[in-house]
């Protein structure tokens, strides 16, 4: 199980001094941010992809590839990576690059994004979202496992004995989530790749995203890939911790109140009470976190917001320290103790690669004797 942190990049008033950092001031809190999870003892550190203020993580393989030799273990990946308006040549080569930059430690999230604006931006047309999605991913998919391609499909020109460089780090393509909020396309995608599928269930009701989920480990388990509980799923959360729980949400009240994702909506307790957001002392974070195995089932990965909507870096730097001194061991030995063994054990480029040296099946991959469909209606297959 890995547990990490994931920053949308965001650039917001500080509700309760009305000081807002400059970009650069953000960007170099990201970098610390990410050192100080390494730190802490923390698995993954990811970051977004937006291209509209009031963002700060247009460039997601620059920010990881700097962050990459300032770190020397935490996995680097993001959150997500914006597959739809993103050429997928551009992404191959990038992600390769980062990939052997960092040995291996980075994989990457893949979504659609939620900003309308950005498809016109870079040429392409939002009613044309899902179809890129699948389009732009199978030839990537191509891209990292196959040399001296030719290729043609609806949203670019075509590619004549085209060969991405560089190649894969070890022969082994970098690790891909798909993202969604929303869209049981994406879990389809995932499960018929054999991917994995990252639910960022931040926002809405924890029903929702325990639909998508068990979707996709169904659909995993159809295209042989392995069990329902063999699928490789991420989940998302966000946290705010003080000793104890009156503090806690008396400090991160303002912040949520006017959050551009949470603000003027339900109240701090009803989002609670719907969502994975927990808001109180670090006994009440690892209650709360524990109940996603209940609603979810094993899963690999969980990351946590710890910086959005103002919150200055002191603050996010204190939480940190916090969380791994008094949440993390116990999430990593309760977890340890409720896992099932039939559980899949969280990607790592190491762990991949040794599957792939032995050549013993994976779990993310199609076994002996088990036939896929021949033409999926989804993925275009």
């Amino acid at each position: 199980m890995q547990f990490g942190i994931y920053t949308v990049g965001d650039v917001t008033q500080d509700p309760t001094n009305a000081r807002t950092p400059s970009e650069s001031e953000r960007i170099q809190a990201t970098l610390q941010i990410a050192q100080k999870a390494e730190d802490i003892g923390l698995d993954v550190f990811a970051t977004g992809e937006h291209h509209n203020p009031p963002f700060i993580t247009s460039s997601p393989t620059t920010l990881l590839a700097y962050i990459a030799a300032k770190t020397r273990r935490i996995i680097l990946s993001t959150s997500t990576t914006l597959i739809s308006t993103n050429d997928p040549v551009r992404l191959a080569e990038e992600y390769s690059l980062l990939q052997n930059l960092c040995g291996g430690r980075m994989d990457l999230m893949l979504g659609r994004g939620n900003t309308a604006p950005v498809y016109p931006w870079f040429g392409k047309s939002i009613a044309d979202a899902l179809p890129l999605a699948m389009e732009n991913y199978r030839l990537l998919h191509r891209l990292w496992r196959e040399e001296d391609i030719n290729w043609s499909g609806r949203f670019r020109t075509p590619l004549n004995h085209f060969t991405s460089i560089p190649r894969p780090l070890d022969d082994l393509p970098p690790f891909v989530w798909h993202g969604s909020i929303r869209t049981p396309e994406i879990a389809e995608q995932a499960a018929y790749y054999g991917d994995g599928f990252f639910a960022s269930h931040i926002l809405w009701p924890r029903e929702h995203f325990m639909a998508l989920v068990e979707f996709y480990r169904t659909r995993f388990a159809h295209y042989g890939h392995g069990t329902p509980e063999q699928a490789i799923v991420g989940l998302g959360g966000h946290i705010f911790m003080r000793r104890n729980s009156q503090d806690a949400r008396r400090e991160f009240r303002p912040y949520f109140d006017n959050a551009p994702v949470y603000g003027h909506g339900p109240s701090l307790e009803e989002f609670m009470e719907m969502t994975p957001l927990a808001v109180g002392s670090p006994q009440e974070i690892i209650d709360k976190t524990l109940t996603f195995r209940e609603h979810f089932g094993d899963y690999q990965r969980q990351l946590f917001l710890f910086d959005h909507g103002g919150i200055p870096l002191k603050t996010v730097l204190e939480q940190l320290d916090m969380f791994g001194k008094e949440v993390l061991p116990v999430l990593r030995e309760e977890t340890r103790k409720r896992r099932s063994p039939l559980a899949a054990e969280a990607p790592t480029h190491a762990n991949r690669l040794a599957r792939l040296q032995s050549l013993q099946p994976s779990p993310a991959e199609p076994r002996p004797g088990v036939k896929t469909p021949q033409h999926d209606s989804v993925t275009g297959h």
